[in-house]
């Protein structure tokens, strides 16, 4: 099968036409990341003298400096350059996933064109980055996947008319179990189905290294002085979190950016990271990649929905051996808030979630 990559590309323009350099682009996002220019150019294989004329083309573009450069200390971004390098990370993290369902979609298509006969795994999943993890192991073990990101309604809806073969969510472990599942019950009658572990994960509040604005609760959120980013309407995770203020008695309208809802847990984390808001909601990876402290408020579940039937067949049976892979349980480990330990537990849906117990 064909891997197909689909990247986002953006630029600034004037009004006359001329376009920021795209490589300006990249280069200030290392120079963020190296803390030198030097190293920065040496990660995109460009020489020095380039570099810093790409710096000044942009300077000049702009009319405004985008480095500050001390001796003996590297250098450093100035706001207009930060600015520029957190609109790119914002950018990927939000359209990572719909680019990644739309490349998986295009390879499936040339598969079918040329008369690939290889097996194929169908997967309707909620995003999140332990399936991420899967579908990168399972593509370099040779197993095609047709992959859809949606949220966790769309996954259990597609499982159940015979879209895909196995659906990805998650469910909060606990108290707010009952209460989140209920919400997909409609999807979860019919047929036989089994859960298959993949991995616990924790969902809390994203805040800016050192917690300057001292959010330690969901009633913090409350406050006149912080600004809330959300995931969009219709996520788990927002499901979650109105689950969570309904039984802190705290309404929704009184947090001020409730209904401003991103796309990915790392776009929320690109968003607190860069400024525009002090505190998002989310799991706790992305926040550590973006540098930002983490406030545990709720554990999760990410499983895999199948029908029963299906486990025997040797797909569903690969994708097992990899979950029960004690690297690939290592590899799960590695992603903060994440912990491996089961995956590739089977359990029948109505022994996982007896409170589905009439829905067979």
């Amino acid at each position: 099968m064909k891997d197909i990559a689909i990247r986002p590309a953006w630029t600034i323009q004037d009004a006359d036409g001329a376009a920021l350099s795209m490589r300006l682009i990249e280069l200030l996002v290392q120079v963020h990341g190296q803390g030198s220019l030097l190293m920065a150019a040496k990660r995109l294989g460009l020489s020095y003298r380039h570099a810093w004329d790409l710096v000044r083309q942009g300077e000049a573009q702009f009319g405004a400096p985008l480095l500050h450069m001390e001796r003996g200390k590297g250098s450093t971004l100035t706001e207009l350059g930060e600015k520029i390098v957190w609109a790119d990370h914002r950018i990927h993290a939000r359209l990572k996933p719909s680019l990644d369902s739309l490349a998986s979609e295009l390879a499936a298509e040339l598969g079918r064109a040329l008369r690939e006969s290889a097996p194929l795994l169908r997967l309707h999943a909620s995003h999140g980055f332990a399936i991420e993890r899967l579908v990168q192991r399972l593509r370099q073990d040779g197993l095609r996947s047709e992959l859809t990101y949606g949220n966790c309604a769309t996954a259990a809806a597609a499982v159940h008319d015979g879209e895909c073969d196995v659906a990805g969510f998650h469910l909060p472990i606990g108290p707010m179990q009952d209460t989140v599942l209920a919400h997909y019950a409609q999807w979860l009658a019919g047929e036989e189905l089994t859960v298959i572990d993949i991995a616990t994960r924790r969902q809390g509040l994203m805040v800016r290294a050192g917690n300057p604005k001292e959010v330690f609760a969901l009633a913090d959120l409350q406050r006149e002085d912080v600004r809330f980013i959300n995931r969009q309407a219709g996520s788990g995770t927002r499901l979650l979190l109105e689950a969570l203020l309904r039984a802190g008695g705290i309404p929704a309208g009184t947090i001020a950016g409730f209904e401003h809802g991103e796309y990915t847990h790392a776009a929320v984390a690109a968003y607190v990271a860069s400024g525009m808001a002090d505190v998002g909601f989310g799991v706790e990876t992305p926040a550590r990649q973006f540098k930002l402290d983490f406030v545990p408020l709720a554990s999760e579940r990410y499983f895999l929905l199948c029908r029963t039937a299906l486990l025997a067949t040797p797909v569903l049976q690969q994708v097992l051996d990899v979950l029960r892979h004690p690297a690939f349980r290592q590899e799960l480990a590695a992603l903060p808030g994440y912990d491996g330990l089961n995956a590739g537990q089977t359990l029948k849906l109505q022994d996982a979630f007896p409170a589905l117990g009439g829905t067979h």
